[in-house]
């Protein structure tokens, strides 16, 4: 198929009930077999001692100091330092009778507690599970009984939201450890449930330098992850240490094989959840090279200056955050007159060709990385060599642009909590790859299962079909839901849910998802996600949702609109009101929706794929009304549950319209 995959079983027909497949690849880099576990590794904790030995003095653990409400320059912990606390805090859990095989609850913002927190759960062989910062209390109150977590370590700020569930969740937790300070207000209220609460600083004094380390096993559960899903409760996906380790190695040996791999002078930014698999598996790859990590302060509106004060090396955004530079650096190219503009484009496009000829990103234009896009890659502190994509498909003309004008290595992956991370990633230079997740890490294997019901074949000359997953980074199932694990794990391969498509040169493309796909009344498929991702590209709206069903002809939507795009068109169409009334009034809903509907036509969107009626609602899709999970995936069965009437009405309108 490519000289990045190699085919190890063939396709096996439909029988049995079950659809057909197509056949099993594996990476070049594992052709004869899945990557092995080097036996010194039993656990993540082998990764950071051994760094600690090898770079106790390197930089590990950085924040901005603030003084005066003002953030200053970086202020670091070495790894010596790190290994300290750690050891202290992991024994200071002991002391709260945790064991090892117990859980401990890690709730907050990135920042080096929550990283020691972590270690400090590796050393004793202690379950963590992240709380996420984003799924109110409910979720947390439901993740520590389902999980049964006995401490748990919390941001000073998240202190309250354990307190205010406190009543329902004392039979498993015993004790709260704050990141900062604790008040004694705080410490009595948690006292009357039974349970104690220590500050930082306390806490790590409670510990000693000199308790025996437990003895580690692959086996051994590292982490039990929450996953918001779109529908029902969180489930938590139980990894072991095995899985955990295996995927950094993968990672480490593509960098060794194809790129370069990370090092004691590489500086990460931290700013994508640590709740989420994919900015463990990158930290706790820096603490396995001896890297630094330098955490983001906490706020969105200080996110680029963090970056800018960091000037890091390697970079993982998730694709909401590249639009937003990619956007700010279009805007800054159209504000700078003609001739700037022409000398981007042909500098831009001369690249372009070079790259798509075959030339590295470092040899396609070197005298325009200088005069060009060097301040381009300023825009992440300018030093950054390597930049990761995952989450969400990133578009295509992002990823170009990226890929041409940061001058940098650019990988984008694909991959789930399930897989513990990455499973697919697409190769650092290999241009064709651009618009693809690439092809497998080196722990797993990959085949696509026909999808009859939505027209999918994975025995098609071009391949499509459900991704399937086998190999030594899966998951081992679903805390306490064997009902959940066995849907979805069938003769050891992991059905994702996710449709891709197999390029002739062996890369992954995702192109739809298996769950959201409805008929039209006249026998139309629609794939909503792709037409939500055309849609999206008109600069008016921040988000949308598009509803359609099998008893209706057409789509209507529900959607966020800009708001200066709106006050704008406003003022110059002298319609007054705030931004509430404007998303009530007619002539706007008739601008923003024959606007969505240029944007559809542009991109070649068919007949029945525009959009016949919108509504405009002012405030965004939120996680207090649960229409989006916390990395912001529309859940549709709860839009169309809160919007229904809207929908109906939207589409009498539409008819009284043709009538």
């Amino acid at each position: 198929m490519s000289n990045y995959t190699v085919k190890v079983e063939e396709s096996r027909p439909a029988a049995d009930g079950k659809p057909s497949a197509g056949p099993v690849y594996r990476n070049i880099y594992a052709k004869d077999g899945l990557m092995e576990m080097p036996t010194r590794f039993e656990s993540p904790w082998d990764f950071f001692s051994e760094s600690v030995k090898k770079n106790p003095k390197n930089q590990m653990l950085g924040r901005r100091q603030v003084v005066d409400k003002k953030a200053g320059p970086y202020s670091w912990l070495t790894y010596e330092e790190v290994y300290e606390t750690t050891v202290k805090i992991g024994s200071a859990i002991r002391n709260r009778g945790v064991n090892p095989g117990d859980r401990c609850g890690i709730y907050g913002v990135n920042c080096p507690e929550w990283i020691m927190a972590m270690e400090a759960c590796n050393s004793q062989a202690i379950s963590y599970v992240p709380l996420y910062d984003s799924l109110g209390a409910n979720a947390v109150e439901f993740i520590i009984n389902h999980a049964e977590v006995s401490i748990a370590f919390a941001q000073e700020s998240k202190i309250p939201a354990i307190l205010s569930c406190l009543s329902k969740c004392n039979s498993y937790l015993k004790t709260i450890v704050s990141f900062g300070n604790i008040s004694s207000t705080q410490k009595s209220e948690a006292e009357e449930q039974g349970v104690a609460c220590f500050s930082w600083e306390e806490f790590v004094q409670m510990g000693s330098l000199d308790h025996e380390l437990p003895q580690k096993r692959k086996t051994d559960i590292s982490s039990i992850m929450y996953t918001s899903g779109t529908t029902g409760e969180p489930k938590g996906v139980i990894l072991t240490n095995g899985a955990f380790m295996g995927e950094v190695l993968s990672m480490d040996q593509l960098l060794v094989e194809t790129d370069r791999e990370g090092t004691g002078e590489d500086v990460y930014f931290s700013f994508l959840p640590l709740a989420h698999i994919f900015d463990q598996i990158i930290e706790t790859y820096c603490i396995y090279r001896g890297a630094s990590i330098g955490f983001w302060q906490g706020d969105i509106r200080y996110l680029i200056e963090d970056l800018l004060v960091l000037k890091p090396t390697i970079f993982c955004g998730v694709p909401r955050v590249y639009d937003r530079i990619y956007t700010g650096v279009m805007d800054k190219i159209e504000a700078g007159g003609t001739l700037k503009k022409l000398l981007f484009q042909f500098a831009y496009n001369y690249k372009l060709r070079n790259m798509e000829k075959g030339l590295r990103q470092d040899e396609a234009a070197p005298r325009f990385d200088r005069l060009v896009f060097d301040k381009i890659k300023l825009a992440f502190g300018g030093r950054v060599r390597l930049m990761l994509s995952g989450a969400a498909p990133l578009p295509k003309h992002i990823e170009e642009f990226l890929r041409v004008t940061c001058c940098c290595s650019l990988s984008q992956g694909y991959g789930l909590t399930e897989s513990c991370g990455g499973c697919l990633t697409s190769i650092a230079n290999v241009h064709s790859m651009t618009g693809t997740v690439g092809v497998p890490m080196t722990t797993i294997e990959a085949r696509l299962e026909s999808v009859p019901e939505m027209g999918y074949d994975a025995l098609a000359s071009v391949p499509r079909g459900e991704i399937c997953l086998r190999g030594k980074t899966l998951f081992s199932g679903y805390h306490k839901r064997e009902d959940l694990t066995k849907s979805v794990l069938v003769d050891g391969w992991f059905h994702t849910g996710d449709i891709g498509e197999w390029q002739p040169d062996g890369a992954m493309k995702i192109i739809d998802r298996k769950k959201n796909i409805f008929k039209l009344s006249q026998g139309e498929y629609v794939a909503v996600e792709n037409i939500e991702g055309v849609y999206s590209r008109c600069p008016l709206v921040t988000s949308i949702w598009i509803y359609g069903n099998s008893f209706e002809s057409f789509l209507v939507a529900v959607v966020v609109p800009e708001r200066k795009a709106l006050e704008d068109w406003a003022s110059s169409n002298q319609e007054t009101g705030d931004f509430s009334s404007l998303c009530n009034n007619t002539k706007a809903r008739k601008y923003i929706l024959d606007e969505l509907n240029s944007t559809a036509r542009k991109h070649q969107l068919r007949g029945f794929e525009m959009l016949r009626a919108v509504h405009l609602e002012p405030n965004p899709f939120d996680i207090e009304r649960e229409l989006v999970t916390p990395t912001f995936k529309l859940k549709r069965p709860q839009l169309l549950n809160y919007y229904k009437d809207i929908v109906d009405q939207l589409y009498k309108e539409a008819k009284a319209k043709t009538a």
